[in-house]
């Protein structure tokens, strides 16, 4: 009578890997075709390793090269209008927005202004 046993091998304890050994089990789990299942079982690591990973490439901790931090909120001040002797002058359009940041920079932009791409020059100015 012959018995037939199966031996599935398993690296016991902590393994180390390389930025570039977890790019590619990243790449394996989630590009075109890709399975983390699939990708768990071939390079013998636990998805919530290859989850971890996904998070930290995806803010830039896992290579080190950080995105830009998207600007945050600024005090802002609203003052009230000086009373001169002479009028003041009407604006050439109405809707415009005047911004001051912090470091004296002044913005005047339109209403109808694209907020992402505002958002993007702001965080360039503010630098």
């Amino acid at each position: 009578m012959t018995t037939r046993i199966e031996v599935v091998g398993r690296v016991s304890g902590r393994r180390r890997w390389t930025v570039e050994q977890k790019l590619a089990i990243l790449r394996d789990a989630f590009g075109p075709e890709g399975s983390v299942r699939a990708a768990c079982d071939r390079h013998e690591v636990g998805s919530g390793a290859v989850y971890t990973w996904r998070r930290q490439a995806m803010s830039g901790e896992l290579t080190g090269i950080r995105s830009p931090a998207l600007p945050a909120f600024s005090e802002v001040e609203v003052a009230d209008p000086v009373v001169r002797d002479v009028a003041l002058p009407v604006p050439p359009h109405c809707g415009q927005i005047g911004i001051e940041l912090g470091t004296g920079v002044r913005l005047t932009v339109d209403a109808m202004v694209d907020a992402d791409a505002l958002a993007r020059v702001i965080a360039v100015l503010s630098r």
